[in-house]
């Protein structure tokens, strides 16, 4: 952990990883995009520059060829080539652990943004997991996109450790505090569903790897009552508004994904006309082999 650049005493180390990972950082959203034949049996160039993009960006956008075909083989062969194996079954997934999101409105989905057509704010999937199931890597899968909108916003999660870091160390040392983020217990028809959780917001996995968890909500969300924390979420909040060359907007159309080591991400509102938008979600609790 001393040699980590995550280390805040290791300032040596940090300005090394820095200096290299922003050299590397993509600034365009083209920098981003891999055309591919079928996800299922891609090609090893084809995978090659899909892992290339992950390792620098933590994420790429596929461009593949299968259109609107609904096969679920198809996020699932592509995950696995990346070593992405370890599904979460969150209530609101499918049998397979895949989840299909569209809008919903039965009693397991009604009471979460993702399966309706409201815009949701930036965020990192699974933030209310417990400890032993953080959410690491995640595929979003375009079957068919909506009539309008729908589209994400993208910040890698190591670009905003440097913004945080660079702005005031303290911040980042705050975000690390394991009682900073907490998020209510939920209750569904007076049962609950599932136990508050409480954690950091950054934290460095055993792989040494930096991990992200964070919502932008304001409700339902408790953060640590102390004046660091308070700056320090602010400042978090201002860097997600700014723009900046790594902030990137996308839409997928059908037949191409995000696949991603958990990046932070948004989701405009959507009119899905004639169409019902499907989008299938698969989080794993591994992160991309290979990054």
């Amino acid at each position: 952990m001393h040699d980590s650049p995550f280390e805040l005493a290791n300032d040596a180390a940090y300005q090394h990883w820095r200096d290299e990972k922003l050299r590397q950082a993509p600034t365009d959203l083209s920098q981003l995009i891999v055309e591919i034949g079928d996800p299922r049996e891609l090609s090893a160039t084809e995978h090659q520059a899909i892992l290339e993009r992950c390792r620098i960006a933590n994420m790429a956008i596929y461009v593949g060829k299968t259109g609107d075909d609904p096969a679920k083989s198809i996020p699932r062969d592509l995950g696995a080539r990346f070593g992405l194996t370890r599904l979460d079954h969150n209530p609101g997934a499918d049998e397979d652990a895949i989840t299909s999101l569209t809008v919903q409105t039965d009693r397991q989905h009604r009471d979460f943004i993702p399966y309706s057509n409201r815009p949701i704010s930036w965020h990192t999937d699974g933030y209310y997991n417990s400890p032993d199931r953080q959410i690491r890597g995640l595929l979003l899968h375009c079957v068919r996109p909506a009539e309008q909108g729908g589209a994400n916003a993208l910040l890698d999660h190591e670009i905003l450790y440097i913004l945080l870091r660079d702005r005031n160390p303290d911040h980042i040392r705050t975000l690390m505090h394991p009682e900073c983020m907490s998020i209510p217990a939920h209750h569904v028809d007076g049962e609950e569903a599932r136990p508050e959780r409480t954690g950091p917001v950054f934290s460095v996995q055993s792989d040494g790897c930096l991990h992200l968890r964070y919502t932008n909500r304001a409700r339902n969300i408790r953060w640590r009552n102390d004046p660091g924390t308070g700056a320090a979420v602010a400042a978090l909040r201002e860097i997600l508004e700014e723009e900046s060359p790594w902030h990137f907007n996308a839409r997928l159309e059908p037949g191409w994904g995000l696949i991603c080591n958990n990046v932070l991400h948004t989701r405009t509102g959507f009119d899905d006309g004639t169409s019902q938008r499907l989008i299938y979600r698969a989080r794993y609790y591994d992160r991309i082999s290979g990054t």
